[in-house]
């Protein structure tokens, strides 16, 4: 044995057992920490769908963040023109990018102009004066200054976000921000998820406004004719609400609601209060807060304490407003409007209003971190629950280890020692490939499982084109070790070529797929690259220690088919018309993929995919009734055959969610509550999530066909390269026309 084969045999077997070294940290939680630290410190994490979690996309509306500034900046300057004796009337406009004040008379015009220009240099003044009224100013914010605001708000918002998770105590947690104005946050193994959302989502926009006196009107009986006139609905904003009204309400005050809690049966009800507009304090003077037990009750409150400006602050309110009622305001909602017994000093303050203890909790944690800037919209909710990821890992590793098994088996019978040959390559790529994922700290989820067994697939075609060049050159009277030189050899570029162009849609899927999407192309482009090291390397590695110490003597392989000339093009017109109309099936329902009309999954086309876990049994036609009784005809139903479990599809376009999974458990716990359906995972796709998946689906089979095109035509001829880009077009289309005519998504 020469010098050069003990260097591969030594490299080998290094790179072996430093992978064996590597992986195990991530199987083994007893490893010592040094271990860790030097090898694989990040280790194979667990996905979101194998370990449990939560996984949401938020979408920050910079709008309303502009919209929130411009209105905070037109409060301040009224109030400012309140010091200088200039009393402003707010007009309603349809624009929310703009404020309209009416002026008392033209001489203001000036003072207005030198206020804004002192203290104000981030707002645009246009003054507009007709005779025979009163002069009017429109103010907007200058476009600097909107550009600062939408820059900034996406990463206020990420960093308060980050900021509440942490006080909520979740390991680990992934919060990033993606594209212009969205935020990701994946929290694994949290185990209230329904609290979480509320947590985050929560803009915790808390103010202080005082009790307007409603005496002489009945707000009940206002907002009630403004339903009937047409001019408000319920469900709309309050905003929409006030300026239908102002002219029915005294100056400088508004209608809020306030949300009273029955002791007894929980229900939350709201009631309209009058209130002054002017805020007299934000939660930026809130220092600190805290859960306070205590009341006639003894119930849950929220303690505050307020800055040094602060407490000065609600010392002055509270000392002029004695036997008054001071309301507190949280995101646009009343909790609590208590009486002004005394001046209250010392800088502190509370807030009730029939909590839960973890509401309490949660408020204090947003109170005490900061309000958002802007509200935010969750546009998707992946959540599954941890036993679910638990059964997600068992039948992914047995459906996995099932599948490689039967490979494996196949292998040795075929192919007899060639086939052990292949399969310890296969095992070193498998080694390879999950010290890989170690190594780059990569996430391992249900679609990496998949990569890694189309990994497997492609390791043995190489193996397998390998082994069928061996058998042809064995049939032309070769001898053992020119016809094992021969098939490596000749398979070279074949192997090499397969991989390359597999390679390239697996790029192509990285750069344009999201999420779970990704995870497939990482395992799939290192499956890859581990396959050719593996296999070239790896395999002929194995043959020439064999043949060196001479115990390969021949090379056999079973032969199901003596004779396989089979003539294709005897049938070619059956073929031909086949493919034609299948092709024209697929060219017509990606039209309707296009169109966002075809039989897309939940994913493409938005809306709810939930499954549940019932204690008993339940007959599938009793569900469907309940939910057609319910106003949920179209819903799509699905039993697991063998388990008590219920798969809910629900396709419905609608920009935000978050409340189809609440109104659908709600369903069934009201109609099916013996059967007790617990939620196991959620899936919630909002409308523009769902187009973006479409697009970049469209884009990923657009650019590989492009790279194949690309490769081929570079390594062949460009002849070749359209000879291969239309057939896998040709079988794109056809499984696009398959699964339309089957109905499957």
């Amino acid at each position: 044995m020469n010098t050069t084969m003990k260097l591969k045999i030594a490299l080998m077997a290094g790179l072996v057992l430093f992978s064996i070294m590597a992986i195990v940290p991530s199987f083994y939680k007893g490893a010592p920490s040094w271990w860790k630290t030097y090898l694989a410190p990040q280790g194979i994490k667990l996905g979101l769908d194998l370990q449990g979690g939560m996984h949401l996309v938020l979408r920050v509306e910079l709008d309303k963040a502009v919209e929130n500034s411009l209105n905070l900046a037109a409060s301040d300057l009224k109030d400012a023109l309140a010091d200088k004796h200039i009393t402003v009337v707010r007009m309603p406009s349809s624009n929310p990018q703009q404020i309209t004040f009416t002026l008392p008379n033209t001489g203001a015009v000036n003072t207005v102009n030198e206020v804004i220009k002192n203290d104000f240099p981030g707002l645009d003044i246009k003054v507009l004066t007709e005779q025979g009224s009163f002069p009017r100013i429109i103010l907007k914010l200058k476009q600097d200054k909107i550009n600062f605001i939408r820059k900034n708000a996406v990463n206020q918002s990420l960093e308060i976000i980050r900021n509440r998770i942490d006080q909520f105590g979740v390991a680990e947690p992934v919060i990033i921000r993606q594209g212009d104005n969205e935020i990701v946050v994946e929290l694994p193994g949290i185990k209230n998820p329904k609290r979480a959302i509320s947590l985050i989502g929560q803009t915790a926009q808390l103010e202080f406004k005082m009790v307007a006196d409603d005496s002489g009107l009945n707000l009940p009986q206002l907002i009630s004719d403004a339903v009937k006139a047409g001019q408000w609905k319920p469900g709309e904003s309050r905003e929409q609400l006030n300026l239908a009204l102002q002219n029915r309400l005294p100056p400088g005050t508004e209608i809020y609601f306030q949300r009273f809690v029955d002791k007894q049966t929980k229900r939350v009800r709201k009631v309209p209060i009058l209130l002054k507009s002017q805020v007299l304090m934000t939660g930026e003077m809130v220092k600190n807060a805290q859960v306070r037990i205590g009341g006639t009750f003894n119930q849950p409150y929220v303690s505050l304490d307020l800055t040094g400006r602060g407490g000065k602050i609600f010392g002055t309110i509270t000392g002029k407003n004695v036997g008054k009622r001071l309301a507190i305001i949280l995101d646009g909602v009343v909790r609590s409007a208590p009486v002004i017994r005394e001046k209250i000093l010392g800088g502190s303050a509370q807030i009730s209003g029939g909590f839960t203890h973890a509401e309490a909790t949660d408020l204090a944690i947003v109170l005490r971190v900061g309000a958002l800037p802007a509200p935010v919209e969750i546009i998707q909710n992946m959540t599954v629950g941890a036993s679910l990821g638990h059964d997600s890992i068992t039948k992914g590793l047995t459906s996995g280890l099932f599948g490689a098994l039967i490979v494996l088996v196949f292998m040795v019978i075929y192919y007899r020692l060639s086939g052990v040959i292949a399969d310890l390559s296969l095992a070193i790529n498998i080694l390879f490939l999950f010290v890989g994922l170690a190594m780059l700290g990569a996430t391992l989820t249900l679609p990496g499982i998949a990569g890694i067994i189309l990994s497997i697939g492609m390791g043995v075609d190489a193996n397998v084109l390998i082994f069928e060049r061996m058998r042809d050159e064995f049939a032309l009277g070769k001898s053992v070790k020119s016809g094992v030189d021969s098939g490596f050899n000749k398979a070279f570029w074949s192997i090499v070529d397969a991989q390359m162009t597999t390679l390239i849609t697996a790029l192509a899927l990285f750069l344009f797929g999201t999420g779970p999407i990704k995870g497939f192309a990482v395992t799939l482009s290192l499956g890859i690259i581990f396959n050719l090291f593996a296999v070239l390397f790896g395999s002929r590695l194995i043959y020439d220690v064999l043949y060196k110490t001479k115990k390969l003597k021949q090379v056999r392989f079973m032969c199901f088919l003596k004779k396989s000339n089979f003539d294709f093009m005897k049938v070619r017109k059956i073929a031909f018309t086949c493919s034609a109309v299948l092709v024209l099936i697929g060219l017509f329902s990606f039209v309707e993929i296009l169109r966002g009309q075809a039989n897309l999954g939940v994913d493409f086309s938005g809306g709810a995919l939930l499954q549940y876990k019932a204690e008993k049994p339940f007959k599938l036609e009793d569900i469907r009734a309940d939910f057609s009784k319910s106003g949920y005809g179209n819903v799509n139903l699905q039993k697991v055959t063998g388990e008590n479990r219920l798969i809910v599809k629900l396709k419905k376009s609608e920009e935000t969610v978050g409340h189809l999974g609440d109104e659908i458990t709600a369903v069934l716990n009201k109609k099916e509550a013996d059967k007790k359906f617990v939620l196991e995972s959620q899936a919630e796709i909002g409308s523009s999530v769902s187009a973006t998946l479409r697009d970049k689906a469209i884009e990923a089979i657009a650019i590989s066909l492009i790279g194949v095109l690309v490769y081929l035509a570079l390594r062949f001829d460009l002849s070749f390269g359209l000879a291969a880009a239309a057939a896998t077009f040709h079988d794109v289309l056809v499984v696009l026309g398959i699964c339309w005519l089957l109905n499957v998504e």
